[in-house]
Parts: C-alpha cells; sequence; structure tokens
C-alpha cells in the first residue's frame, strides 16, 4: 500500500503534465465603435472557425489606438480617421491601409429638441444652432475617430468649442457608449457613429435629430502593424486578419451583420 501510494505521489510530482497545444492569437488595436455595435463578436468566431486564429480586441478611441499601435502594442490597427491612418503609414509605422466598411455619424437630441435642429440634414448649420442656443452637448473629447469628425465639423461651423468647454459643451474623456449615457442623462445633443447609436440600449427620450450630410461620411481602414519597425508583430497570422477582412468572405460577413433588422456597416474593400 505504502509503495502505491508513494509511486502514485511521484508521478504526479514529477512527472510532467501533457500541455494542451498554445491558441494561435493576434491582438487588434481598434475603435470602440466596432466593439460596441457588437460588429466583431459576431465576426471573430467566423475568422477562427476558417483559420484556427484567435483575435484579442484592445477597443479603445481611435486616437489612443493608433498611439498603441505606434508603440508596437498589437498586430493590426482597425480604426476610422483616414487621415490619421494614412500618416501611421507614411510614418513607417504601418504596412498599408485598406478600406473596410462605411457607415456614418448622426447627432442625436432630446425630444424638446431646445436648438431646433431636428430633421436637418446639414452637421455644420446644425451645430451653429446648437452653439447660438447655447444647448448642451457631450463632446466624447478622447481624440477618438468621432471626436475628430466632431472636431472638423465644428471648425468649420466657425465654433471655437474650447472656449466653451465646462459651460454648454461638455467633454467626457470617455467612450461612445458612456458619453452617450451622459448626453442622454443630461438632456445633451451628442454625435455618434449610428452603429453605436442603434445598438445603445438607454436612449431615453433621444432620436436621431441630424442625419445624411455626406460630411459625416464614416469610412474604416484596416492597417498591418510594420513588423521591420516592432519584430514582435505577428505579421503572418495578422496579415490573415486584413486579407480576410477585405476578401469576400469577410465583406459578406461585414454586411450580413445586422442589430433589429438594420445594417450597421457597409463593406466596401476594393477588389472584394
Amino acid at each position: 500500500m505504502f509503495k502505491r501510494s508513494f509511486l502514485s505521489l511521484f508521478l504526479a510530482v514529477l512527472l510532467p503534465l501533457a500541455a494542451p497545444a498554445e491558441t494561435r492569437f493576434i491582438t487588434v488595436q481598434s475603435t470602440t465603435s466596432t466593439q460596441n455595435s457588437g460588429l466583431l463578436d459576431a465576426l471573430l468566431p467566423q475568422f477562427f472557425d476558417e483559420t484556427g486564429i484567435d483575435v484579442r480586441v484592445v477597443a479603445v478611441g481611435t486616437g489612443q489606438a493608433i498611439r498603441n499601435a505606434m508603440n508596437g502594442d498589437g498586430d493590426v490597427l482597425l480604426v476610422h480617421a483616414k487621415p490619421s491612418e494614412e500618416a501611421f503609414v507614411a510614418d513607417g509605422f504601418g504596412v498599408a491601409r485598406f478600406d473596410v466598411m462605411y457607415n456614418d455619424f448622426v447627432i442625436v437630441g432630446p425630444e424638446n429638441d431646445p436648438a431646433g435642429v431636428a430633421g436637418s440634414q446639414d452637421a455644420v448649420a446644425a451645430l451653429s444652432k446648437i452653439a447660438d442656443a447655447q444647448a448642451p452637448f457631450a463632446s466624447r473629447g478622447d481624440d477618438s475617430g468621432t471626436h475628430k469628425a466632431e472636431l472638423r465639423l465644428w471648425a468649420e461651423a466657425g465654433i471655437d468649442v474650447a472656449a466653451a468647454s465646462g459651460t454648454w459643451y461638455r467633454e467626457t474623456g470617455s467612450g461612445m457608449g458612456a458619453t452617450l449615457n451622459t448626453g442622454t442623462g443630461m438632456g445633451a445633443y451628442v454625435m455618434t457613429d449610428r452603429a453605436t447609436w442603434t445598438a445603445f440600449g438607454n436612449k431615453g427620450n433621444h432620436a436621431v435629430a441630424v442625419e445624411g450630410d455626406p460630411k459625416m461620411f464614416n469610412q474604416y481602414g484596416v492597417i498591418l502593424v510594420n513588423p521591420v519597425r516592432h519584430p514582435n508583430v505577428k505579421a503572418e497570422d495578422g496579415q490573415a486578419f486584413v486579407d480576410w477582412l477585405i476578401s469576400p468572405q469577410g465583406q459578406a460577413a461585414i454586411a450580413a451583420y445586422t442589430v433589429d433588422g438594420q445594417q450597421l456597416f457597409f463593406p466596401n474593400a476594393q477588389g472584394s
């Protein structure tokens, strides 16, 4: 009995257990809208089934995602600020940029519409009216793709929102979901990507007030982080993800994703 017990203990302590095979994975630095909308939850299992590669997502504002990728903290960048993406590649941090999909931005506002902008298709004119009325406006204020687009529109309207910060113009420094929660809570207008708004659960008495302006077009791009700049980049698996997103299979998966019957993203990769 003693010998059998000792042998069992010996085997348990000294014999190595068979280690499970390590799952292949890549890290994608992405914007919050791809996560908050549920799109990545729909796409990534399909990519895994086809390739066996797991995708771990860091969902932050586009500006932060780009900075993370510049530091080598990721293999692929999937964001929505084309000028910044092109600069990322031009500066040697990315290999090549590809269009993936688009949707649009909208401005949502409270039912009482204090600035009288509901139904407008002119974003610049609507922002001018919001500023003139000093109606509450909640901004992400986080250097995200949405924030960058919002600031371009304010600049076109000739409004210095930095001077208004803390008055009628409130910067949350947060992601889209948190900013929408703030906006609905304080009865403020908010500029948001349509996908996040459609999937958002706490709409309160808010609804889309401004939409349909070509200036609120929202393009997404994908980039492999440059393995020459950062040798830790998993270039082969990262490129596989890029290739899948812009392939007919990936583009069809993007088109097929809906919330309440509404398509949230529209694939537009060239040659797909």
